[in-house]
């Protein structure tokens, strides 16, 4: 039985990991890229130019886009307050849909966008380092129960800051950055920007991944508040559970990216369980693991992720293809969990007191 070739759609560019998923769609065998959008239509043109679509492909109208091209998937990268307006306007096409992290920008807005697709369609949300392999490692040796029980999670996300780099990681210059910032989605707080929003997110939503699901009682947080900017840059965020503490921090302004040199402390998780733990940092192709029985801390190969799980484009076309449910980060359960705490680490540094998660 011939395979089914899903036409595929990228709607609203604001944030640069549309050229990554526009990517990874164009590299899928059964994948087809059938239109992109933009109101902007300069920020479509590294699309155009890297062959992905022909300009005939490339609308500044949505509607029209989706008029012509009637794609099954649609892939939206809007700016983080946006996600719930965007995710309304595209529904009533009818496609499945794929919005890049984080969730939303409030879990109001998070449980609108879930409301709003139609019965049937699948809304995905994409938590780029679920897909590296040290994550994925770490999960499985969780899940075989190598450190026993999980009790706390500690995970430090960040960067340089979000301009230093586009798709693909490719670099900008100081120059580029300044000229940017001021204009840039990031640095406005109305449109969900700093880095509590941008990064926060995938140590919570990772973070409930590997405690089972498990919900905290209460969050604390603090922010800096950096003169001459309406966002944070620097966030930390303690979740009580019933089982133990975790802590995770969100950081703009780290010496080097993660993908390049791992800056100090290194970005990515710390797990600990009741028999041991585990260190798994972005990028790397190994975890490091101490248990009660092996206390000396050593390494554990992290293999390089297999399909479907090497991204998330072939993911989603899998789980379509087979009628599978998603699992995982990008399932909505998990998703949603981690928007809970980041709304209430939002309020929590917004008060500056502790706030409980209803029951």
């Amino acid at each position: 039985m011939k395979q089914r070739t899903w036409k595929i759609a990228g709607i609203n560019f604001d944030h640069f990991h549309m050229g990554d998923l526009l990517r990874y769609t164009h590299e899928h065998p059964h994948a087809e890229i059938v239109g992109i959008s933009d109101e902007q239509p300069a920020r479509m043109e590294e699309a155009v130019r890297k062959g992905l679509v022909t300009r005939e492909q490339a609308f500044a109208d949505y509607r029209e886009c989706l008029e012509k091209t009637k794609p099954d998937v649609v892939i939206l990268c809007p700016a983080a307050s946006k996600h719930g307006e965007w995710v309304k306007k595209v529904a009533p096409y009818g496609p499945h849909i794929m919005v890049e992290k984080p969730f939303a920008g409030t879990l109001n807005e998070a449980d609108a966008m879930v409301a709003a697709m139609p019965r049937g369609k699948t809304l995905m949300i994409n938590w780029p380092l679920q897909w590296a392999r040290s994550m994925r490692k770490a999960y499985e040796l969780v899940e075989r129960g190598t450190i026993g029980e999980v009790t706390n999670v500690w995970h430090f996300g960040g960067n340089r800051g979000p301009l230093f780099h586009g798709a693909d990681k490719d670099e900008k210059t100081p120059a580029q950055v300044a000229k940017e910032k001021p204009h840039s989605w990031f640095y406005k707080r109305a449109h969900g920007g700093g880095s509590l929003l941008d990064y926060l997110g995938y140590g919570t939503t990772l973070g409930t991944w590997y405690q089972g699901g498990k919900r905290p009682l209460e969050v604390t947080a603090t922010v800096d508040e950096p003169a001459g900017l309406e966002v944070e840059e620097h966030s930390i965020v303690v979740a009580r559970y019933a089982h133990g503490l975790s802590k995770f921090e969100t950081r703009w302004g780290t010496f080097t990216d993660p993908w390049t040199i791992q800056p100090q402390p290194k970005c990515g998780f710390v797990i600990a369980g009741t028999e041991g733990t585990i260190s798994n940092y972005d990028y790397d192709d190994f975890v490091t693991v101490q248990t009660r029985k092996r206390p000396l801390p050593h390494r554990i190969a992290a293999p390089a992720s297999k399909a479907p799980h090497q991204n998330p484009v072939q993911y989603l076309l899998h789980c379509l293809d087979t009628g599978k449910p998603l699992e995982g980060p990008v399932s909505l359960r998990i998703s949603r969990i981690g928007q809970e705490i980041v709304d209430a680490a939002v309020k929590s540094a917004r008060l500056k007191r502790t706030v409980k998660l209803a029951a």
